[in-house]
């Protein structure tokens, strides 16, 4: 079975439409999934496309979101659960942008929103465990939701007060507070300071040991930077732009990374200037990206700096989630350009 083929599971009841993340523990593909009440829009988890060597764990992992998501996704924080089969588990679709892509600065709102989230989760016996991780962080319509449960553990009411529990629900919260400060310094409490300032023991345990082994795997497994684009962005990237900027007819280069139904992720270069797609080809030799696309401007903010959230979403084909982020209309204009043009239609859904 292909990645692209509907699982049996779900004939009948599962359209594809594009990929959001791939890696060797499953594919993420958004969609439409048929239920009793109608189609719906709707996320499928799928184990089919993953290797051998990592099968094991893959289903582990399976197991653990699906038994968080069934207490989670009654919550209202996190998406409901709609199918869960051998190898595919189907969750619903919420209409938001991953922290990363949100950027709320100053948006003391969104952080009293995500930590009534946290306490209502941690109230349901369920510890997320992975939020460190911004794109595990939905900012929709001005609400905090969370998504990916792959290393959430549930435990029974009388499991709550263990130790374990208590620990796993404060570093829940201290990842919060990170985020927090990163976006809303000026709301931080003088409490959550002293949170944000004392790891747990476990924590500083992990820091000194297992997390070191932790990156030396992840590094072989392509998971390098904090949104997980994997060691292309990181490596490849760079080297490409730089080659770019020293053509004279480039003027900027933004390049972003995008999920691949076949090769994981791609790169995605757009390119500010009036050089010729093949011209540019040329120049780069082998080591090029998948997508190159020549724009006449790219999206900046009031600084000056490439918005490279828009971008992202473009490369994505999430089309529908680029809208709220457009400040301007001089910036709607120049993103409807873009948008037009865009080459990466092997993904794409009319959502």
């Amino acid at each position: 079975m292909t990645g692209q083929e509907v699982p049996s599971e779900l004939a009948g009841r599962w359209s594809s439409g594009v990929v959001l993340k791939r890696d060797v523990f499953s594919t993420i593909e958004r969609g439409r999934f048929r239920t009793e009440a109608g189609e719906v829009d709707a996320v499928l988890r799928r184990l089919d496309g993953v290797p051998w060597w990592s099968r094991a764990l893959a289903h582990v992992l399976f197991r653990r979101e699906r038994r968080a998501l069934e207490v989670a996704g009654t919550l209202g924080m996190a998406p409901p659960l709609l199918f869960a089969g051998q190898r595919v588990l189907v969750r619903g679709w919420i209409n938001g942008v991953p922290l990363h892509i949100a950027k709320p600065r100053g948006d003391a709102g969104y952080f009293r929103s995500a930590k009534a989230a946290l306490r209502l989760l941690h109230r349901a016996g369920i510890a997320h465990n992975d939020l460190a991780k911004e794109q595990n962080w939905l900012y929709a319509d001005g609400r905090a939701y969370l998504t990916d449960f792959q290393l959430a553990s549930r435990v029974s009411r009388r499991g709550r007060g263990t130790t374990l529990f208590r620990v796993a629900r404060y570093e829940d919260l201290r990842h919060l507070l990170k985020h927090k400060r990163r976006y809303a310094p000026a709301a931080l409490t003088a409490a959550e300071r002293r949170v944000l300032a004392r790891k747990s023991v476990i924590t500083r345990l992990w820091m000194a040991t297992g997390k070191k082994l932790y990156y030396a795997i992840t590094r072989g497994l392509n998971f390098s930077d904090r949104e997980g684009r994997g060691q292309r962005f990181v490596k490849e990237a760079p080297e490409i732009a730089a080659r770019l900027r020293t053509h004279p007819k480039v003027r900027e280069v933004a390049i972003v990374a995008y999920p691949d139904r076949r090769a994981g992720t791609g790169l995605y270069a757009f390119v500010e200037g009036s050089a010729g797609d093949s011209e540019l080809r040329d120049y780069l030799g082998r080591n090029g990206p998948e997508y190159l696309q020549i724009v006449d401007a790219l999206p900046r903010d009031g600084s000056g700096e490439v918005r490279s959230e828009i971008l992202e979403l473009v490369a994505m084909n999430q089309l529908d989630l680029i809208g709220p982020l457009v400040k301007t209309e001089d910036e709607r204009a120049l993103v409807g350009r873009i948008v037009s043009q865009r080459q990466n239609l092997r993904d794409r859904f009319a959502f």
